[in-house]
C-alpha cells in the first residue's frame, strides 16, 4: 500500500521545503553546525510560523495533527537541519497542561521531557524522591542544554509521578554526539526541588510520537541520500563509463528506491495512527521505528558505496545525512529493542 498525502498536506510539505531551502540551505545548516547557533533555526520557526503546525489552535498552535508533525520530521531529516529543540517540544506536549503547551508555542518556555535518548519513552525512573529533593541522574537527554524546565519521571512511594525542575536547579553537561545536527545532554537531578509532583507517568502516547518522529526523520535523510547517490552515479567514471551503466549500481539504486517508498508508507501511516488514537496505534508506531530506522541505517552504507572514497569526505554532504540515519537507528531505542515490544504486544493478544 502507497500511503497518499491530501492536497493541503502534500502543499504544506513542499511549502515547508522550499522554505528550509531557501533560509537553511546546506552551506547555512554546516554553519550553524560548526560555528553557528543551532537556536537560529528554532527562532525562525517560530517567527515565520511554523513551530505551531501540528498543535490546537485553542493552544495557540496552527492547527494538524501527529500526521503534521511527522511530515516536518520528514523535511528537518531531509535538510540535516539542527531541530533538538522542535523533537524535544514536540515529545513533550503530550504532557503539558493547556497553558504549559501555549506558553511553549509562543516561544516563551522552553520543556523538555528528561528520559534517555538511547530507551524506549517509559522505562524505569533512574530519578527518586527523597523528602523533598530528588536523588538521582538522567543521561543522554534530548534537549537538554536548551531548555527552561525538565519534566522528570521519578519513583514515589506506591508508583512513579512527573516532576517539574527548573533548569536552574539541575547540572546540565552536554555530550558528544557523532551527528551534530542533534543535542543531547546528562542531567543530575541530586538535589534538586522535587516541588509538587503530578502522579502517574504513562508515557505510552510519548513513546508512539517518538517512534514516528524519528522514523520520519530518517525517511527523510533517505530520500537525500538516494537523490545524492543517484546524482553521483551519473557523473563519477570508471573504466570510462559512467558508474551508474553498472548493473551492481543499478541493484543498489533500486534497491534504495524500494527502502524509500516503503518507508515512506510505513512512517505515515503509524503517524496517522497515532492521531486517530486507533487501538493498535502503539504497535504501529513501533513497526514504524524498528523497520524503517533499520532499513535506512542500511540504505546509508549503500549510498556510501556508491560514492566510495568522497563519501567518507566532511567536504561532501552525504556525511551529514549519514550520521543521521545512524542516530535514528539508535535514537529512543534500537530497532531490536522495538520489535520485542512489537512480540510481547502481539503475543499478549493471542493469549
Amino acid at each position: 500500500m502507497h500511503w497518499e498525502l491530501s492536497d493541503e498536506q502534500d502543499l504544506f510539505a513542499s511549502s515547508l521545503r522550499e522554505w528550509i531551502s531557501a533560509k537553511f540551505p546546506t552551506d547555512t545548516v554546516r554553519e550553524l553546525q560548526s560555528t553557528g547557533d543551532p537556536a537560529a533555526f528554532t527562532a525562525a520557526l517560530i517567527s515565520e510560523g511554523w513551530w505551531g503546525v501540528g498543535y490546537a489552535e485553542e493552544s495557540g498552535g496552527q492547527g494538524g495533527g501527529v500526521l503534521e508533525l511527522a511530515l516536518a520530521s520528514r523535511e528537518f531529516g531531509r535538510a540535516a537541519v539542527p531541530n533538538t529543540r522542535w523533537t524535544a517540544a514536540a515529545l513533550v506536549a503530550p504532557l503539558l497542561t493547556q497553558e504549559e503547551l501555549a506558553a511553549q508555542l509562543a516561544g516563551e518556555t522552553r520543556y523538555t521531557i528528561a528520559i534517555p535518548a538511547d530507551r524506549i519513552p517509559g522505562a524505569a525512573p533512574s530519578v527518586t524522591v527523597d523528602g523533598s529533593r530528588l536523588d538521582g541522574a538522567v543521561g543522554h537527554v534530548l534537549g537538554a542544554t536548551d531548555t527552561d524546565v525538565f519534566l522528570v519521571p521519578v519513583t514515589v512511594p506506591g508508583g512513579r509521578g512527573i516532576a517539574r525542575v527548573a533548569a536552574s536547579d539541575a547540572v546540565v553537561s552536554a555530550d558528544d554526539v557523532l551527528d551534530r545536527s542533534r543535542a543531547v545532554g546528562s542531567v543530575d537531578l541530586t538535589g534538586a526541588p522535587a516541588g509538587e509532583i503530578v502522579e502517574g507517568d504513562d508515557l505510552m502516547e510519548v513513546a508512539s510520537v517518538a517512534a514516528v518522529l524519528v522514523a520520519s526523520d530518517a525517511l527523510g535523510s533517505a530520500e537525500r541520500m538516494l537523490e545524492l547517490a543517484v546524482g553521483y552515479s551519473k557523473q563519477r567514471k570508471q573504466f570510462g563509463q559512467l558508474i551508474g551503466s553498472f548493473q551492481a549500481v543499478k541493484h543498489a539504486a533500486a534497491q534504495m528506491l524500494v527502502t524509500v517508498e516503503a518507508s515512506f508508507s510505513t512512517a505515515l501511516y503509524a503517524a496517522a495512527a497515532v492521531d486517530a488514537r486507533l487501538d493498535d496505534a502503539a504497535v504501529i508506531a513501533a513497526v514504524a521505528k524498528a523497520q524503517v530506522t533499520k532499513t535506512v541505517a542500511d540504505l546509508a552504507d549503500s549510498a556510501l558505496t556508491v560514492h566510495g572514497a568522497i563519501g567518507y569526505t566532511w567536504e561532501h554532504d552525504l556525511h551529514l545525512f549519514y550520521k543521521r540515519a545512524k542516530l535514528d537507528r539508535t535514537l529512543f531505542g534500537a530497532p531490536a529493542v522495538w520489535n520485542e515490544r512489537i512480540a510481547a504486544s502481539l503475543l499478549d493478544e493471542a493469549v
